[in-house]
C-alpha cells in the first residue's frame, strides 16, 4: 500500500542554492501567494482555502519559502528579505513570468513589499493582509508566535492568538499544525528563523518610510481589527505611507482573516488583481 502524499506537497524545482516546493494552479493572470512565519507553516496551510477560488479566475503560485515547509536550502545559506525576494525572482525567471500580482500575509507582506521595491518591473499589484514590513515594537502575539517551543498546549496557544473566533479551533487542528511543526527538522530551522531578541526580525523585515514612499504600486491592505499578531496600526501607518494603497478593515477578526472571512477575502483579492 503507497503512503499518502500530503497536498502540502506540489512541484519540486532546482533553483541554485534551493529546492522550492511550490503550488501552481490555474491559468491566466499570475497571482503570488506568499505564505506568513508561524510554526509549521507552508503555503498549502496558509492558502489552501484561497486557491481553489483564485485559481478559476487567475494562475496562482504558492510556494514554501526558504526555511519553511517541504522547501529545502542549505542550513547555512542567511536567510534574509535579500535572499527571499531573489530566491521568488528565480521562481518566476524559471516559470517564464514577467510580472506578477502579489499576496503576502504577515511575514510574506513584508517579504511581498521588499520584491515591490528591489524589482518594480516585476510586479503588478499588491494586497498586504496583517503585514509586517515597518519598524514597530515587537507585539505580544508576535513574540509568542516566532518564540514557540513545540507541545500541544503551546500551539492551542498560539491559534488563540491568531484567531478571534475561538470555535474554529478544533482539537484535530491544534494536533495537524503541532505535527506539521514538529515534522523532520522543521523546529530546527524555525527556530533560527527570529532568535531572541526577536525585535530584531521585526526590524530585518521592515522597510524604511522613504522606500515604503517609493513604493508607486496600487496597494490593498487587509487587517483584522483584532489581530494580536501584527496590530491593526501597523496597516494604518502603511496607509499613510504608500501613495496608492487603501485600506479594508474586518471587526471580530484577528490575523487569519483569508480563514474567518475566506469567502469575503477572496471576493475581495478577486476584485483588486482580477476584476478590476
Amino acid at each position: 500500500m503507497s503512503a499518502t502524499v500530503s497536498p502540502e506537497i506540489g512541484s519540486q524545482i532546482e533553483l541554485s542554492q534551493y529546492t522550492l516546493n511550490y503550488h501552481d494552479q490555474g491559468e491566466g493572470e499570475p497571482i503570488l501567494l506568499i505564505h506568513g512565519s508561524g510554526p509549521g507553516v507552508t503555503a498549502w496551510a496558509n492558502w489552501r482555502g484561497i486557491i481553489p477560488a483564485l485559481s478559476r479566475k487567475a494562475r496562482v503560485i504558492a510556494p514554501d519559502m526558504l526555511g519553511f515547509g517541504y522547501t529545502k536550502c542549505a542550513p547555512d545559506i542567511a536567510l534574509t528579505p535579500d535572499t527571499w525576494v531573489q530566491s521568488l525572482v528565480c521562481l518566476l525567471d524559471a516559470l517564464n513570468i514577467d510580472r506578477v500580482s502579489v499576496v503576502g500575509n504577515s511575514f510574506g507582506g513584508a517579504i511581498a513589499l521588499a520584491l515591490a521595491k528591489a524589482c518594480p518591473q516585476r510586479v503588478n499589484r499588491l494586497v498586504l493582509m496583517g503585514a509586517a514590513g515597518i519598524n514597530a515594537p515587537i507585539s505580544d502575539g508576535l513574540e509568542k508566535v516566532w518564540g514557540y517551543t513545540p507541545s500541544l498546549e503551546a500551539m492551542k496557544g498560539l491559534m488563540e492568538v491568531f484567531a478571534y473566533d475561538h470555535s474554529i479551533i478544533t482539537e484535530d487542528l491544534v494536533r495537524m499544525r503541532y505535527e506539521a511543526s514538529i515534522r523532520a527538522d522543521v523546529q530546527e530551522r524555525f527556530a533560527r528563523l527570529f532568535p531572541a531578541p526577536r525585535q530584531n526580525g521585526v526590524e530585518m523585515l521592515a522597510l524604511t518610510e522613504v522606500d515604503l514612499m517609493s513604493i508607486t504600486n496600487k496597494t490593498l491592505l487587509i487587517h483584522g481589527l483584532n489581530d494580536q499578531v501584527i496590530p491593526v496600526e501597523w496597516s494604518e501607518r502603511m496607509l499613510r505611507l504608500l501613495p496608492h494603497a487603501e485600506l479594508h478593515t474586518y471587526g471580530e477578526c484577528g490575523h487569519w482573516v483569508q480563514i474567518e472571512r475566506a469567502a469575503q477575502f477572496s471576493q475581495l483579492v478577486s476584485d483588486f488583481l482580477i476584476n478590476n
